[in-house]
């Protein structure tokens, strides 16, 4: 069940026991990965439910928090439904890159088609910080492009400590 609040006519966040969490403090792996995760394909929450457990159960890394979910409109491609969006924050012992490849590979697992920039999708996972890292390559680039200028990372953000 989640506790459901509107904030004005277009963004809702929605909360419940796992999505506004505090899962787990202290960890062996050596970077604080601040990932944003969205999507407005099927049942969103749900797959939201099952991304957690999946990610909780890889001993490659540990779950430390998530954040509220929001539901707002798309950007870019308006003619779509609106997106779920949140944060989770998860300490890993990967590189940049090699963490990128695995959530693209979570992305895949999880039914994620890409057919064309800010299209309908199934699941997006987005690095937003790694620790206190910047990197500028072509495939990635961290902090993630304008995440300040989006409510779909800005309002999950208030809700974790980071």
């Amino acid at each position: 069940m989640y506790i459901k609040r509107r904030l004005d006519g277009s963004l809702t966040t929605f909360k419940n026991l796992h999505f506004s969490s505090t899962c787990r403090i202290k960890s062996s792996h050596r970077y604080r990965v601040t990932v944003g995760i969205g999507g407005n394909e099927g049942d969103v929450k749900r797959r939201f439910e099952h991304l957690r457990v999946f990610l909780k159960r890889d001993r490659r890394f540990e779950l430390i928090q998530t954040a509220l979910i929001l539901k707002n409109p798309p950007f870019g491609f308006l003619d779509q439904d609106d997106f779920f969006n949140s944060i989770i924050v998860l300490q890993v012992s990967m590189q940049p890159l090699a963490f990128l490849d695995y959530l693209h590979s979570v992305e895949k697992k999880f039914a994620r088609k890409r057919s064309f920039a800010n299209a309908p999708r199934t699941l997006d996972l987005d690095i937003i910080f790694f620790d206190n890292r910047v990197v500028k390559l072509d495939r990635l680039t961290i902090p993630h492009t304008s995440w300040f200028q989006r409510d779909s990372v800005m309002i999950p953000l208030r809700d974790i400590n980071i």
